[in-house]
Parts: C-alpha cells; sequence; structure tokens
C-alpha cells in the first residue's frame, strides 16, 4: 500500500470518527476538537452526514481514473524497466513527455504531463535528477588542467604587503 494510500484511509477513518461523534449529539466544536481539523469542516461533514449519511463520508476517488488497464500498466512499467533507448529515444532519460509520447504510442491514450506524473507515482516512480556527468568525461584531463592550466588563470593577490584603500587606514 503506498503513502497516499494510507494517508487517505486514515482521513476516511477521521471523517468516519467525526461522523459517528456528530450523530451521537456531540457539539461541531468539539467534534472539529477530538478529531483535530477545522470548525468549517466539520460543518461540511456534517451537511454531507446529513444528506446521506456515514456512506456519504466514505472516500471516493478523486479526480479523473488514469483510464490504463492493469495490463496497459504491467507493460508500461517493463517499458519504463528497458529505458528510453529501447523505446527509441536518443538518451535513456525519461521525461514526462517521453513517457507521455509513449503511453500515446503504446496504447492510442494522450495524457497531460500532470496526469503522466500521477500515472509515474502511482506505478511507485519519484522524481530523479541526473547526475549530471557526461559518460565522455575524462578525469585524468580534468586532473591536469587543475594542475596546469588552472593556477595560470586563478587571480592572487601580486603585492600582499601594498597599501591599504580602507578609508579607516592609519597610512
Amino acid at each position: 500500500m503506498s503513502k497516499t494510500e494510507r494517508e487517505s484511509q486514515l482521513l476516511q477513518r477521521r471523517r468516519l470518527r467525526a461522523g459517528r461523534l456528530l450523530q451521537r449529539g456531540v457539539a461541531q466544536a468539539e467534534v472539529a476538537r477530538r478529531v483535530s481539523v477545522t470548525r468549517t469542516t466539520v460543518s461540511e461533514w456534517n451537511a454531507q452526514l446529513q444528506a446521506g449519511g456515514l456512506e456519504a463520508l466514505k472516500r471516493r476517488p478523486r479526480g479523473r481514473p488514469s483510464g490504463l488497464e492493469q495490463a496497459q500498466r504491467r507493460e508500461l512499467m517493463r517499458a519504463l524497466k528497458a529505458g528510453a533507448l529501447a523505446e527509441g529515444f536518443a538518451t535513456d532519460l525519461w521525461t514526462l513527455p517521453r513517457v507521455g509520447h509513449l503511453i500515446e504510442r503504446r496504447f492510442g491514450r494522450a495524457y497531460s504531463e500532470s496526469q503522466v506524473w500521477r500515472i509515474l507515482v502511482s506505478l511507485g516512480f519519484s522524481c530523479q535528477r541526473p547526475s549530471g556527468r557526461a559518460l565522455e568525461r575524462d578525469e585524468a584531463a580534468i586532473q591536469r588542467w587543475k594542475q596546469t592550466r588552472w593556477p595560470v588563470l586563478k587571480k592572487t593577490l601580486r603585492n600582499k604587503a601594498g597599501s591599504s584603500s580602507s578609508s579607516t587606514s592609519r597610512d
């Protein structure tokens, strides 16, 4: 179970607890204090409770469903793990537009980048930043440059015993 699902279940338990307290006649202000929410929230929950009972306080999925079947989600997961190069991209870096293009090409469904991100999170992926180092990086050449060229370019004080330009100096 994902962190989001656990949090959602905790919120549902809180709503149902508040609903049961309200049904027993506990004042809204006291319910708000006991379940650690605002009085406005308890008032909204009370209206839902009056309209549909405890069932109205149960969790409902938010937003539009992703539209991908379980088999498609598994196929997407395999494709992502195989890498972007295997899907014909120039580098092995997955970006939201690339994943969106992959989904559209494979399953015929177009999604916004935010929805692609939600799909990836639901599959257990998280945001990663590339290390920023080139694969062609030559450590020996970098070390030589640091030892020979950098000291020439680096600014140094020419006359350490020179006069001060400070207005507070005694000289």
